[in-house]
């Protein structure tokens, strides 16, 4: 699926969409956070498909989302950025949850049913907990 092969000298961190919004809504730094709770070198992936997402939300969005969602991108800017290819009947959390199993990455979200579906398969997650830190689930 992805394009590119990703480094395998650093833990890989694939940031869904919400991910991006999280200083937003909790005021939390999410690089900060990151680096005490991974307390390791690591790379924040950010896939084509979830930049095409909130380009989408910039575009379309009230005008409240597309602010947050321009502030997003350019938070995304500090990731790498990794090309993948979609199949149309693919969303966006399919190409997460493949990617991650692939590459043995981890991935930062906050939506529960994404989160329940990369446990069932052992793929470690990165949530907002109790509205003040990040927490991870599953070992890295």
């Amino acid at each position: 699926m992805p394009v590119i092969a990703a480094r395998n000298d650093e833990l890989k961190v694939i940031l869904d969409s919400n991910a991006f919004f999280v200083p937003l809504q909790f005021r939390i730094d999410i690089f900060n956070e990151l680096e005490r709770l991974l307390n390791r070198g690591f790379d924040l992936i950010l896939l084509s498909s979830v930049k095409h997402e909130l380009e989408t939300l910039a575009a379309k969005g009230s005008p409240k989302m597309n602010r947050q969602a321009t502030f997003a991108l350019r938070l995304a800017e500090k990731c790498k950025f990794v090309e993948v290819a979609k199949d149309s009947s693919e969303d966006v959390d399919e190409v997460i949850t493949v990617t991650a199993r692939e590459w043995k990455a981890a991935v930062f979200t906050n939506d529960v049913q994404l989160r329940k579906k990369l446990r069932d398969i052992s793929v470690p997650v990165i949530y907002v907990r109790q509205k003040l830190r990040l927490e991870i689930d599953g070992l890295i």
